[in-house]
């Protein structure tokens, strides 16, 4: 059972690697951008273009915050996601990064809209509703698992004794 182990673990390890390729990219794109308004003339165009790439460096840290946690969850403490306690912790991780990359995406399409074309604030809404919904739902769930954790103290106990790795 060693070997199949072993192969998810690199193969986690690869994706982390394409999520942190992918972070690098998203970065100098938005670098880039930023250095050509930089040079052009300051006005609403180039708002516009700052706007993206903000909306890109919040995928930037997404990507970067995933890669994070696959290498801290499946590489280094080889963790198995079934206790409560992990299934939240791991959730946490993720959805706090999602929720405050899509509220920055939001407003990003509120401004893109705004600016541009006003017949998409419709979708803008819809993307800051979502957003509401995703983190009113997230919240349940903690609340809602909080339970269950209590019937498992041990795998509170072992969860704390594994962040000790990443020290």
């Amino acid at each position: 059972m060693k070997i199949p182990v072993r192969i998810f673990t690199v193969i986690h390890g690869l994706m982390a690697l394409l999520f942190t390729c992918a972070t690098l990219m998203l970065i100098a794109i938005a670098a880039r951008i930023g250095a050509t308004v930089f040079v052009s003339q300051w006005d609403q165009a180039s708002a516009q273009a700052v706007i993206e790439a903000i909306g890109l460096l919040a995928g930037a840290v997404v990507a970067l915050q995933i890669a994070e946690t696959i290498v801290e969850e499946e590489v280094i403490r080889e963790a198995d996601v079934s206790a409560p306690t992990r299934v939240r912790r791991f959730l946490s991780r993720f959805l706090v990064v999602v929720v405050v990359a899509l509220a920055i995406e939001g407003l990003v399409a509120t401004f893109k809209a705004l600016h541009q074309d006003p017949s998409q604030l419709g979708y803008a809404a819809g993307l800051i509703a979502s957003t509401a919904l995703l983190l009113a739902a997230w919240g349940l769930f903690v609340y809602l698992n909080r339970s269950a954790e209590e019937l498992e103290p041990e795998a509170m106990e072992e969860a704390k004794r594994e962040d000790k790795k990443l020290q």
